[in-house]
């Protein structure tokens, strides 16, 4: 990998871009999907920030949300083309999914082998409450759990903890940073046993989210928004297509 492509892909014009084709798909999904006896199911990330949205504009908290993330989006993307002054490449956005696939890949056996080397053997798999929707639904969950959980516990959670850690308590950043990388990891892990699809609570998968928190928190500071998010979906369809 190169420098000048570690730099580019990084940059806002190919990152927020390359994460909205993932936005659109789930959305669509979320929109034709059917999700079975339960009604409409969405991801639970998407679910609070259209909540959090909800409490400040009412009924039409969910579309000021959706209109507001798409044009802060493309105000950076615009922004960052214009200071470059150059065309998009194509062949960057393929290589950044050939990373994310790469990647997605790798978080399986670097996570689970971190879980195992803490914790031993893993216990046999237990059905998850999601097995009771479809798989299209499922498979829905997985795109916005990339789309939407980097954004609420990477880019929000973690960037908040980072703030108040130095401002309020006054730690040096990089302590700032450790300490919100942790906690935000923490509060990531425990978000999957919330609610009524939630799993049941084991510490074999609550320190294995933990440690993925982990990683997708240095997967986001090293290579950007982006990749993180396709990153983290494609993990979760691996999981979804695993025989």
């Amino acid at each position: 990998m190169n420098r000048a492509y570690w730099q580019t892909s990084r940059a806002p014009r190919y990152s927020l871009l390359f994460a909205l084709p993932l936005l659109i798909l789930y959305q669509t999904l979320a929109a034709t999907v059917p999700a079975g006896p339960a009604g409409g199911v969405r991801n639970g990330a998407d679910v609070l920030l259209r909540q959090l949205f909800t409490t400040i504009a009412g009924l039409h908290g969910p579309l000021v949300f959706m209109i507001c993330l798409i044009a802060a989006g493309l105000w950076l993307v615009a922004k960052d083309i214009r200071a470059r002054g150059e065309r998009l490449s194509p062949m960057v956005f393929a290589a950044m999914l050939g990373e994310s696939v790469g990647l997605a890949l790798a978080c399986g056996i670097v996570v689970g082998g971190l879980t195992a080397a803490l914790l031993g053997t893993p216990p046999p798999l237990a059905s998850p409450a999601g097995a009771r929707l479809g798989s299209a639904t499922v498979l829905m969950l997985s795109l916005g759990a990339g789309i939407y959980e980097e954004l609420l516990f990477r880019v929000l959670l973690v960037g908040l903890l980072a703030w108040v850690a130095r401002r309020v308590f006054g730690a040096p950043p990089l302590v700032a940073g450790a300490a919100a990388t942790l906690g935000g990891a923490l509060v990531f892990a425990a978000f999957h046993y919330i609610g009524p699809f939630g799993d049941p609570l084991d510490l074999y998968s609550f320190v294995f989210r933990t440690i993925a928190g982990l990683f997708f928190s240095a997967l986001y500071l090293l290579r950007g928004f982006g990749i993180t998010a396709w990153t983290h979906a494609l993990y979760d369809v691996f999981l979804l297509l695993r025989p």
